[in-house]
């Protein structure tokens, strides 16, 4: 062990040697950040300043614009930065903050994903209980535990990732710090504890995704008993594509921490990781606002307030 080089930083996947394709992942990855960046903050705005949309659902929404927001900056800016710095690096303590950061606001996303999946659950299938159960109370305990979740899952999967002995080796490969890479630059008998702890995030997000598919089966199972296809057009154009969101996530992040590990990164890897760390951030904006007669109502009443500011 005497003759480990430590190590103080870490080299980042480039995703080509190529010029021209250097440039078209800049380029695609500048258009999604800022795609996602403007989506979710008009989302936060409109539902901060239009007090119509101060309800459960929204309150729910507004914080998962905000762990979208936090998720898909701790990676895509030191991509396109590096790119910009011409360099792969990024410094130990900045691999370190990007682990913890995106831990903790992809757990805590998915945990808001879940909670909103119960809230509709109450307010379809249970309406009349729906302002006993969430209640403002309620609604900020969710959230509060949300959060709470997200840091404590964070603080537990960082530390034992970094407690491990790295063996002199420090190309990742991938475009940020993912734990799965981390592992292969350990030394081989490191990292069970860190292993055992992505298996019980494996149960974790499983459990959450179960919860969410139970909730919205019942969804499901009351609406098709209402005689109306404008009822059912709106809970299903709303379900499903959440569905759709989180079965990507599931399923991509799944295949990034359960496949077996091989020396070399192929372009499958990379694909999977921008559908996980990169995609859900961008759609959910438009799954939920974009065709949301409330949010789209509430973001004119907001361009014309600052019009008439201007003016």
């Amino acid at each position: 062990m005497s003759n480990q080089t430590t190590v103080t930083e870490f080299l980042l996947l480039g995703f080509s040697d190529v010029q021209e394709l250097q440039i078209l992942h800049f380029v695609v990855f500048l258009v999604i950040y800022l795609a996602a960046l403007v989506g979710n903050l008009l989302i936060f705005m409109a539902i901060a300043f239009d007090h119509y949309l101060h309800t459960p659902m929204y309150f729910f929404l507004m914080n998962l614009s905000i762990l979208d927001l936090g998720s898909i900056s701790v990676t895509i800016p030191k991509s396109l930065a590096n790119y910009m710095l011409n360099t792969r690096s990024i410094s130990y303590a900045g691999c370190v903050a990007q682990v913890f950061l995106f831990i903790f606001f992809t757990e805590a996303d998915f945990a808001f994903l879940t909670v909103m999946a119960y809230d509709r659950y109450v307010a379809i299938c249970k309406p009349l209980h729906y302002e006993t159960v969430m209640n403002r109370r309620a609604c900020v305990q969710m959230a509060a535990s949300a959060w709470i979740s997200g840091i404590l899952y964070s603080v537990l999967h960082t530390g034992n990732t970094f407690a491990l002995t790295f063996c002199g080796a420090n190309m990742v490969d991938q475009f940020f710090c993912e734990i799965s890479q981390l592992l292969k630059l350990a030394c081989s008998d490191s990292y069970p504890i860190e292993v055992g702890v992505i298996a019980f995030n494996v149960c974790l997000t499983l459990s959450f995704f179960v919860l969410i598919i139970v909730s919205y089966v019942q969804v499901f199972t009351t609406v098709l008993r209402i005689p109306s296809e404008q009822v059912w057009h709106k809970a299903f154009s709303t379900c499903l594509p959440h569905l759709l969101v989180v079965s990507l996530f599931v399923c991509t992040g799944a295949f990034a921490y359960l496949k077996p590990t091989s020396s070399s990164i192929s372009g499958l890897d990379l694909f999977v990781a921008v559908l996980y760390s990169v995609v859900p951030p961008m759609m959910n904006p438009i799954i939920y606002s974009m065709r949301n007669k409330e949010i789209k109502g509430a973001l004119k009443k907001l361009t014309g307030w600052s019009l008439s500011t201007k003016n």
